[in-house]
């Protein structure tokens, strides 16, 4: 064999342990704060100034370590929906014993804070307080009517209100981009929900399919994207060089993402919008270095 069972056995639960602390999304928010900070919130400086500032690396550090922990104990929370919405992944993710999970939960969390305090007292509250959000969120508010989506879309962007504190930008383009992506990640929350509906349902979840009916969750849903056009609308008037094209383009995009959705029928379908929506923003990530860009 090319490989001994040892090996795979250890192969497969490092591919769980990526899985658990979702790495492909902690690498998407570090390169994400490292370009909104370079292009968005402090653009007098240039690169070299932004790579060698040490408290800046260590929000950064202290953001992807407690993110990371948060999608560990978000993950141990939603086992039991899991493994009827995602039984696949629910068996990759299980390699790892729910007890090595938490002790990397804690061990994760303790590393972030310990970045935290190469930058201040503050920050370490900060980054306290975000680690207790997510726990409070996986534990009860999830399964809160309504308040689940919105509670999750905030934790999403708290990172990057960590790094807006640090820099002390506070100009209205800047709540302009947040709003617009407030905005999507709350709709993409939502047809996550539609996603997980049999789950949801099956452990009593007071997700919004569950409480209304899918009709009417794709009504809000519709509602919360045409919200996404009130910063885009102001975004475009703003001098942001190529990436105004990004929101140029957003709106039949979007528009895209609405019609498919209301065809969408069944969980495949369901993840399909989400992965679309998931896809804007990676975009939206990328075409922030495209702001001093002219053609």
């Amino acid at each position: 064999m090319l490989f001994s069972r040892s090996l795979q056995q250890n192969l497969l639960k490092l591919l769980s342990l990526f899985s658990l602390v979702r790495a492909y999304n902690i690498i998407v928010l570090i390169i994400a704060q490292y370009l909104t900070a370079r292009y968005i919130l402090d653009p007098e400086n240039g690169w070299w100034a932004l790579l060698l500032d040490i408290k800046f690396f260590s929000i950064v550090c202290a953001s992807a370590f407690t993110t990371a922990a948060g999608y560990i104990i978000n993950n141990f929370y939603d086992a039991p929906k899991d493994q009827i919405n995602r039984p696949r992944k629910f068996i990759l993710e299980h390699l790892v014993s729910q007890k090595i999970q938490l002790v990397l939960y804690l061990l994760l969390n303790m590393i972030g804070w310990a970045f935290a305090s190469i930058v201040s007292f503050h920050a370490v509250l900060f980054f306290l307080f975000y680690a207790f959000s997510i726990w409070l969120y996986s534990n009860t508010i999830k399964r809160l009517f309504w308040l689940s989506n919105l509670f999750s879309a905030l934790l999403m962007i708290f990172p990057f209100w960590g790094i807006t504190l640090y820099l002390k930008n506070f100009e209205t383009v800047v709540f302009y981009h947040a709003s617009y992506l407030f905005f999507l990640i709350l709709a993409r929350d939502i047809i996550k929900d539609l996603e997980n509906l049999r789950g949801d349902w099956v452990q009593r979840y007071k997700t919004l399919p569950v409480v209304f009916d899918v009709r009417k969750t794709k009504i809000m849903i519709t509602l919360v994207i045409l919200l996404c056009f009130f910063p885009n609308y102001y975004l475009i008037q703003e001098p942001l060089g190529l990436m105004q094209y990004y929101f140029l383009i957003g709106v039949p995009f979007l528009g895209f993402v609405l019609l498919f959705l209301w065809r969408a029928q069944d969980q495949k379908a369901y993840l399909w919008s989400h992965n679309l929506i998931k896809l804007w923003i990676l975009i939206g990530v990328f075409s922030i270095a495209l702001i001093y860009q002219k053609f």
